[in-house]
């Protein structure tokens, strides 16, 4: 049986017959199949494209370039036909419908026993590294972290499924002159915070932040004592570092309690864990002859990149008071990952609002010859802002960030109240944790499943539906599949080892081919970084499990255990799409 992915072995067999077809009139690259799959079922499960492609080349219409491909296609693998049906439609598409005992086989032989499920595993000397969430310390979570935090997570556990060594890796904003604003007004005014006599939590925290922030603009001696206590915290001074720890800490705790609700693992490094390198960046760049001093700070000018006005932009790496910003730290943090992490490809999930800063970043560090593109692959994820249901960003009522915190909270309670009336039976208990899994899970679900560089509308009844492209709908057919499984009690170790999956029903083919297709999906979710790809087939999925079950009885027929291997087998895919988008099914709704 075959041993890649289906589509790569259907593009594998039709670049074959297109090369027996043409041999020397057309190139190799020329020869390579074009395979899609098709949006309608009814006209076949993938479609070979490449007749168009070839016709131009070639001089010759379409469609008889098509039918000379189609004489040429070898339709058997392993005994198996390959095809039901192979046409040509419109100007010289190939339609392929697979053969029902064809791709039985392929379920049984490829998928129901690999934990993988026929998705193409990684390698585990090969490093990932996915920067995501990177909040700012003494600021709260606000719901502009949720898709950075769970975007990043989904990517992370994906690369995790599919074997990858994944460094998680979360940049927070630890450094730098908002911290000397801070250090200095609890000494000034909170000095019992320093000295551990009181504690604060760190909603507290940020309201003295922005009057930090506001006493800076404003007061020029302030300013000055917040300067002297940057350099002070720069240098290692014992009071500015043990402030520092302090205000780290009550962030850090904070910042759990979310990481926690969210099933996140995330390994903290901030930038001051590359403060210690910065000068040597600098040093660096100018033995290179990189450096040109613009208003006595220290630049590095990128070709193409120019302001508003039309002069070139400038990637400031030391400022003309010897200080250092995200540029220089990111500079390093490329570096860094590089050259003592050794990562094969970097991901950085943030807001599109950061796509200049990357685009000039990239450029400079590749110049610098830090990151080798034909050793390490990066990645800039970025994405669009949540909206509230009057199209604007999310806010409060009062007009304020939503807080991420209070935002998850209430999605639990939202789905706290649906719970209560569905498991009236369920202990307090059992409903508190069931709110918690599908409350969290249908803010996830709805953030993820919008293409991730658009906008979305948030909206607590529509993520909570049990209709539509939903968390709830999937799990409800997840539940569907445990339902039947509880009725019938198979002893499934038993039924793998003596039952394969047989096809006959249209409906059992058609979710056969679904769940056949889950390790393309995955390949194409590696490459683009889309985790609505993932969503869109689950959705479809459940969708063709629900007619499954409409028209497929199982419990009590001839059929009854294939037909439990393919819920089974949903119930497998069903489990690993959940994972890699973190979600927590529920086991009864």
């Amino acid at each position: 049986m075959i041993n890649t992915l289906l589509i790569e072995f259907l593009q594998n067999r039709l670049t074959e017959a297109i090369l027996k077809t043409f041999e020397e009139k057309i190139s190799s690259d020329d020869a390579q199949a074009d395979i899609a799959q098709c949006q309608q079922e009814n006209f076949g499960h993938y479609q070979c494209n490449s007749a168009l492609k070839l016709a131009k080349i070639l001089k010759e219409n379409p469609r008889k370039v098509a039918e000379q491909i189609l004489k040429n296609i070898d339709p058997v693998e392993d005994g198996f036909e390959l095809f039901s049906k192979i046409e040509i439609a419109g100007p010289g598409f190939i339609n392929l419908t697979l053969d029902k005992d064809f791709l039985s086989e392929y379920l049984n032989q490829k998928i129901l026993s690999d934990p993988k499920l026929g998705a193409k595993k990684g390698d585990k000397t090969k490093r990932i590294i996915v920067e995501f969430s990177s909040p700012n310390v003494a600021k709260e979570l606000h719901v502009g972290h949720l898709r950075s935090t769970i975007i990043g997570d989904s990517l992370a556990r994906l690369f995790e499924f599919l074997n990858y060594d994944v460094l998680r890796l979360n940049h927070i904003g630890d450094w730098g002159t908002q911290f000397g604003m801070l250090i200095n007004y609890l000494k000034k005014y909170q000095p019992k915070i320093l000295s551990k006599e009181e504690k604060v939590d760190l909603s507290k925290l940020t309201i003295w932040y922005k009057e930090a922030k506001r006493l800076f603009d404003e007061d020029e001696n302030f300013k000055n004592d917040s300067r002297k206590e940057v350099v002070s915290l720069q240098s290692g001074e014992k009071t500015a570092k043990n402030a520092w720890n302090i205000i780290c800490d009550i962030s850090r705790k904070a910042f759990k309690e979310i990481y926690d609700l969210l099933d996140v693992k995330i390994i903290e490094r901030g930038e001051s864990f590359y403060n210690d390198d910065l000068l040597k960046i600098v040093d660096d760049l100018e033995k290179k002859g990189f450096i040109e001093v613009s208003d006595g700070a220290k630049c590095v000018f990128i070709e193409g990149f120019k302001n508003r006005e039309g002069n070139p932009l400038p990637i400031m790496v030391q400022k003309s008071d010897g200080g250092f910003n995200y540029d220089t730290t990111d500079i390093a943090a490329f570096k860094h990952r590089c050259e003592i992490e050794r990562a094969n490809r970097i991901i950085i999930v943030t807001d599109l609002g950061q796509s200049l800063h990357f685009q000039m970043i990239y450029p400079l560090v590749v110049k610098a010859k830090y990151l080798d593109p034909n050793k390490t692959q990066f990645d800039h994820v970025t994405f669009g802002v949540v909206l509230g249901e009057d199209k604007k960003k999310f806010k409060t009522r009062s007009g304020e960030t939503e807080k991420l915190i209070d935002l998850l909270n209430k999605a639990v309670d939202h789905a706290k109240n649906i719970l209560k009336e569905r498991l009236k039976d369920e202990d307090s208990k059992t409903i508190e944790q069931a709110a918690k899994n599908l409350g969290i899970s249908a803010v996830k679900y709805a953030d993820l499943s919008n293409h991730r560089v658009k906008d979305y509308i948030f909206s607590y009844d529509k993520m909570l539906s049990l209709e539509g492209n939903t968390a709830a709908f999937l799990f409800y057919s997840y539940v569907r599949i445990l339902s039947i499984k509880r009725k019938i009690n198979p002893n499934m170790e038993e039924l793998l080892k003596t039952t394969k999956i047989e096809l006959e029903h249209p409906s059992e083919i058609s979710l056969a081919l679904q769940l056949a297709r889950f390790a393309e999906t995955l390949h194409l979710m590696s490459r683009d970084l889309l985790p609505n790809r993932l969503t869109d087939y689950l959705y479809d999925l459940a969708t063709k499990f629900n007619v499954f079950f409409r028209d497929c009885r199982v419990e009590g027929t001839i059929n009854q255990n294939q037909r439990l291997l393919l819920c089974h087998l949903t119930e497998k895919v069903f489990k690993a799409g959940f994972y890699i988008l973190g979600l927590k099914p529920l086991e009864k709704m």
